[in-house]
């Protein structure tokens, strides 16, 4: 489990395809004593470190994790933001993000406001009722407040520490980012599934946890 609270943007040193997709990210993190086995969420997609040293890191990405993700998109020289798990007894600063990233969105708006930049996220009617005003989103591993949310789009305001510590203000129009809603918002539906019946759409139930994900 996470918090949204990025470490650091880190580098995609190599990109092999194969049965598994190998990727090696330098970071600074590295230095710290990565140990195999542990979670580290790359872009908010909760990989495995299957190999480490002082420099750069390994991480695994199956043909599931490539379908639901942009981890596909890497290429050499890529930046991506990257959080180890937490700990228990750490300051939650962000919100309870798992790092299961529920569906790949695109950047629809950019525009400066004030010392802030302003983007606006497509959105799915699947996902939309996880969504509130003023509530949590992780994007691209980010924990970030939904500022005004509609049908089919959420806005979000980055602040000047947000656009340095991390990659998203250098996303442009178009491009995709891994879209990870609320934890409290899936349990709140999963309940109204519940007790409602077909109050929620197939598509949504199926990411409140009523059966399989597609």
């Amino acid at each position: 489990m996470f918090t949204g609270l990025i470490e650091e943007a880190g580098t995609v040193e190599r990109v092999a395809a194969g049965p598994m997709t190998e990727v090696w990210i330098a970071a600074r993190l590295c230095s710290e004593g990565l140990k195999l086995g542990e979670s580290i969420a790359c872009d908010g997609a909760c990989l495995t470190v299957v190999e480490a040293d002082a420099r750069h890191f390994r991480v695994q990405a199956s043909p599931e994790t490539l379908r639901r993700t942009t981890l596909g998109d890497w290429k050499p020289g890529a930046r991506v933001n990257l959080e180890r798990a937490m700990r228990l007894g750490d300051r939650l600063g962000g919100h309870l993000v798992l790092g299961h990233v529920d569906e790949v969105g695109r950047v629809v708006e950019k525009r400066a406001e004030g010392g802030s930049v302003v983007m606006g996220f497509s959105l799915s009617a699947a996902l939309a009722p996880f969504f509130i005003e003023k509530g949590s989103v992780a994007l691209d591993g980010i924990s970030l407040t939904v500022n005004e949310v509609s049908a089919d789009l959420f806005r979000v305001a980055l602040i000047p520490e947000t656009q340095t510590r991390t990659t998203l203000s250098g996303k442009a129009v178009g491009d995709r980012v891994n879209l990870e809603a609320d934890l409290i918002g899936k349990y709140v539906a999963r309940l109204y599934g519940a007790r409602a019946g077909a109050g929620l759409s197939e598509a949504t139930l199926r990411l409140a946890g009523f059966g399989d994900k597609a």
